[in-house]
């Protein structure tokens, strides 16, 4: 008897449910002359080149190519604060969709983290794009009622499924280490999706071993190459994000530890301690003191 192939996985709906991302029109139209788009905390970006030609530059502190000249219909997806610029034509510039992306968390969220600083992929590599984006103009170009509502929902879905194609396609899209090649791994997915749909289960290297199909050992060894991170590391690290997520939100340590697994507020602060340098108290006014100091 032949074994049954395993069911369907989602890899990214858990953790967006904890980990929202959110995109916003901003624009959309000609861009001419020179663009500057600044960085700030906790906000990307993702363009969508519509036609024409485009210049973009960056800093050199930013390690990236200080010039992309681009000729076809292309996506341009910024998850981390980034400055760039935009260079076209004084009179006849290129035809532009832009929305800014927001991550909850900000720079601790999990897929900020995971990819590269920028991905630029031409429109006609991702199968799907083009219905969602053939929505999107239309609503982005008209002035309808909720148009700029039903825009910022399309950009949600172009950029859900720009991270299905990046998961994948990693390699094609700069991605080298971490979450998403784990992710993109059939069997490593199963086991790091587990850990992100129960952080507070029990979880040992047997158990995600038996959920990836593997032995112990393969398992350990693969994670380790693939991901950068022990399991334990990985898991330990999830708990501790989702922790932050939930100071941020009020809740008290002795409220947050059941439901991450630790038996008291005393384990789980033990741990935070080992991961941040700080415990949970400390760590929280440090937010606070870079509030003010923002502010």
């Amino acid at each position: 008897m032949s074994e049954r192939a395993p069911p369907p996985l989602d890899r990214l709906s858990a953790l967006l449910t904890r980990f929202p991302v959110a995109a916003r029109l901003f624009h959309t139209g000609a861009l001419c002359g020179v663009n500057t788009f600044d960085a700030q905390p906790g906000r990307g970006f993702l363009h969508v080149l519509r036609r024409g030609e485009l210049v973009v530059t960056h800093r050199k502190d930013t390690g990236l190519m200080r010039r992309i000249e681009v000729r076809e219909p292309t996506l341009f997806f910024y998850p981390q604060p980034l400055r760039h610029q935009f260079h076209n034509a004084p009179k006849e510039g290129a035809d532009f969709t832009c929305a800014s992306v927001h991550f909850e968390g900000g720079a601790s969220h999990p897929l900020v983290r995971a990819l590269p600083p920028l991905i630029v992929l031409p429109l006609a590599k991702v199968p799907g794009l083009e219905a969602t984006l053939d929505l999107l103009f239309q609503e982005a170009d008209g002035v309808r009622c909720g148009h700029h509502l039903i825009a910022d929902r399309l950009f949600d879905v172009v950029l859900l499924q720009l991270l299905r194609w990046l998961l994948d396609h990693g390699e094609e899209g700069g991605i080298a280490l971490g979450l998403a090649t784990g992710l993109a791994d059939p069997q490593l997915a199963r086991a790091l999706t587990a850990m992100h749909e129960q952080p507070g289960h029990p979880w040992s290297v047997d158990s995600l071993a038996d959920q990836a199909a593997m032995s112990r050992s393969a398992f350990a060894s693969r994670f380790k190459t693939t991901v950068g991170v022990t399991p334990a590391d990985y898991l330990a690290d999830w708990r501790m994000t989702i922790a932050k997520k939930c100071l941020r939100q009020g809740q008290s340590v002795k409220a947050i530890a059941p439901d991450l697994g630790y038996a008291n507020a005393s384990a789980l602060s033990r741990v935070f301690t080992q991961k941040t340098g700080l415990s949970p108290r400390a760590w929280l006014q440090s937010l606070e003191g870079l509030a003010d100091t923002v502010d």
